[in-house]
């Protein structure tokens, strides 16, 4: 607020006649843009409709570990990891998780984050279900769901389910079925609600050579059970009710859920290798909350400390580097809700990191005000010589760090490396908006502030830090 008051008063006399001193027209449009920007961040930052997205590590979740179910013997191919990787990418995605997290890891595994789960179980589920989806044909005979069976894609061996109803090491008898076809075939499935608005169903469209298995098959077979199977478990029996070509429903007594639960089911139900689970960690939210509360202290007795070490050292124009220190806050926090940048510890990391970096670049040019005035130029020679002279170095510097941050983002994409990613990105938006702050606001408040008061400052060198 002393800062504040000094400025303003300067501003006044300035204004009033008793310092002369022209002010440029761009230092004013410039103070419009910068004003602009603060206004805009502040707006962003209390908007709900931009939320902070949190990490893992912040407000919890769930983590799972997915391993190729094959023996090692059997090769596994990058394609097949990638392929399976996008597929339990697009199931996880459709559960609504914000910023969720899914990698290869090496040859055979797959992690995934789940930050913020309000059902994990409904997660976990819909991992396992990782196997083949098939259509098989059960004729006459309905199938309820949830029913565990054998199909010809594995006729004479135990089918994935079966040890799960196994009791005292017996294996129960598991009927077996023809299979029509895989969900390899299968483009497209979605929740559709009937024109009544109470009926639910689901609407599938088949690639063109599984419409022409599915033609053939259904004209033959009107009236009987076609039944829909992910990892050998029962999920819908519909009905044949006329020829399908590509395009078909499947009806049936779905609540709104179960429909939009069966369509995701169908589209993201085969994958070109099975998985299992490998590993399943729950992290609680009271270490989000202990970690997000530590951090919080972290940065605001950093960020203390740092603006009393500008007022004091750098006295007036430290105080103005403050007030561009706190606008470089604001704007950060803003870009991250805009872009939807995920806080974690590591990005948080990457934010403290650069405001010691926008700190350092004020620093660079107020030194080298200090230098130009001990040589005898005036405030507004040395105000002018200070950025110019400076900003090699501040460009150098940042530049530098940048080419790392994208260094790390490239990197940071392999298997257990993504929190490095978070670090980077925010260390590489912060830099950005350092250079911003440091060359555009600092020196448009330090020209608009000082360079009116050149005079009256010159026989008040303590306010320089001199």
């Amino acid at each position: 607020m002393a800062v504040l008051t000094m400025a303003w008063r300067l501003y006044t006399l300035g204004s009033a006649g008793i310092i002369h001193a022209r002010m440029e027209t761009r230092d004013f449009i410039w103070l419009t843009i910068i004003i602009g920007v603060l206004v805009g961040s502040i707006w962003l930052i209390n908007n709900p409709d931009y939320p902070f997205n949190q990490g893992l590590d912040l407000q919890g979740g769930l983590q799972v570990l997915l391993e190729a179910d094959v023996p090692p013997e059997v090769d596994v191919s990058a394609e097949q990891m990638s392929t399976a990787r996008q597929i339990i990418s697009q199931r996880v995605n459709a559960l609504g998780v914000a910023e969720p997290l899914v990698q290869e890891g090496g040859d055979r595994r797959i992690l995934i984050e789940l930050p913020g789960l309000e059902n994990p179980d409904q997660a976990i589920s819909l991992v396992q279900q990782t196997a083949l989806l098939e259509f098989v044909d059960s004729g006459s005979t309905f199938l309820p769901e949830g029913l565990c069976i054998r199909t010809s894609e594995n006729r004479g061996e135990p089918s994935p389910c079966e040890a799960e109803l196994a009791v005292n090491g017996e294996t129960p008898v598991v009927p077996t079925f023809e299979t029509v076809l895989t969900g390899a075939m299968l483009q497209e499935a979605s929740a559709q609600t009937s024109q009544n608005l109470i009926d639910n169903y689901v609407a599938f469209t088949l690639t063109e050579e599984g419409g022409a298995i599915f033609q053939e098959y259904t004209s033959t077979h009107i009236g009987q059970y076609l039944t829909i199977v992910l990892d050998k478990r029962v999920i819908s029996s519909p009905v044949i009710q006329a020829t399908i070509e590509r395009q078909g429903t499947i009806t049936g007594s779905f609540t709104r859920d179960e429909a939009l639960n069966l369509a995701l089911q169908l589209r993201f139900g085969a994958l070109p290798v099975p998985l299992r689970i490998d590993g399943v960690r729950q992290v609680g939210a009271t270490l989000g909350e202990q970690s997000i509360t530590a951090s919080i202290q972290a940065g605001v007795i950093g960020l203390v400390v740092v603006l009393l070490f500008m007022l004091v050292y750098y006295r007036l124009p430290g105080g103005l580097a403050d007030i561009a220190l706190v606008i470089y806050a604001l704007i950060n926090f803003a870009i991250f809700k805009l872009l939807g940048v995920t806080m974690t510890l590591p990005a948080i990391t990457g934010f403290l990191l650069s405001t010691g970096m926008a700190v350092d670049a004020n620093i660079l040019v107020f030194e080298r005000m200090k230098e130009e005035l001990r040589g005898g130029e005036t405030l507004s020679e040395a105000i002018k010589a200070g950025f110019s002279r400076a900003w090699s170095s501040i460009r150098d510097s940042n530049v530098a760090t940048i080419v790392v941050c994208i260094i790390l983002l490239i990197f940071g994409r392999g298997f257990g490396a993504s929190t490095v990613q978070g670090f980077a990105w925010t260390l590489m938006i912060g830099v950005l908006v350092s250079m911003f702050t440091a060359v555009v606001v600092t020196r448009t408040l330090v020209k608009m502030v000082l360079s009116p008061a050149a005079e009256w400052l010159s026989e008040r060198g303590w306010l320089l830090g001199l």
